[in-house]
């Protein structure tokens, strides 16, 4: 069983005067922050706003690139050329780690967004291109992957440091992907279901899929998104379950 365990969320996706997630309250929970980069959601002010808080409690801070999709949000796929595609994760990186060194702090880890993340997920040729583009803005950065998929697969072989993710508040089909979010029940709204999954697949060192299904695999961070109205009670439970099992929540 992981004695430890890294709590992430996706964050700093507001966009102008429009506000998404409660980011201060969630940044007094979790122990990682993966802070959107301007391209599916976020912009400068807001980058900046949210590294600071991170900064000032002592939240890790992760670069969360994505497509250029702020009408989708990043959660439609797209297919970029490989290049176009590269220089896009460079430049949100490199945003995001001159903004992490504004705010007083400094650029961690790195983690993909919403569709690009589930392709990086399926395909570990598109996977191996985006962290490499990512790494040579920012050589030291750990990488935060889909656990158990071809994206954890990639960085064993790249020989980079990376944390292993799981997720409080998605599904999983067998092959240890996420349930695609058009299906029923992709999406986990109450938060003592997400937190009891999360104190059983921690202890079980398993991702455990919709069928039941027990995939062995590291872990290393469990995520939920900053996005749903239930986020910060999802925090706040899985957080005190997974302590009240005994199981230190840190960063990675």
């Amino acid at each position: 069983m992981t004695a430890t365990v890294d709590l992430n969320s996706d964050m700093g996706e507001g966009y102008g005067r429009w506000s998404l997630g409660d980011d201060a309250a969630l940044l007094d929970i979790v122990t990682s922050a993966n802070i959107a980069c301007g391209f599916h959601a976020g912009d400068p002010d807001v980058m900046a706003q949210t590294m600071r808080l991170a900064v000032e409690k002592g939240v890790g801070i992760g670069a969360h690139p994505g497509f250029p999709d702020l009408q989708g949000f990043g959660r439609r796929r797209m297919h970029l050329p490989g290049e176009s595609l590269a220089n896009a994760i460079r430049y949100q990186v490199g945003a995001a780690s001159a903004m992490a060194r504004a705010a007083g702090g400094r650029l961690r880890h790195l983690k993909l967004h919403g569709a690009l993340s589930n392709m990086a997920s399926e395909d570990a040729a598109l996977a191996r291109l985006c962290y490499a583009a990512a790494l040579e803005v920012e050589p030291d950065l750990v990488i935060m992957v889909l656990a158990a998929t071809a994206m954890e697969v990639v960085v064993r072989e790249m020989g980079c440091p990376y944390a292993a993710e799981i997720f409080a508040d998605r599904a999983y089909e067998d092959d240890a992907t996420l349930v695609d979010r058009a299906k029923a029940g992709a999406v986990i709204h109450d938060p003592a279901h997400a937190a009891a999954r999360m104190v059983e697949m921690v202890r079980a060192g398993a991702i455990i899929a919709d069928s039941g299904k027990r995939i062995p695999t590291r872990i290393d961070t469990i995520c939920l998104h900053g996005d749903t109205p239930e986020a910060v009670a999802i925090a706040r439970e899985v957080r005190s379950a997974l302590e009240g099992a005994g199981i230190t929540v840190t960063r990675f």
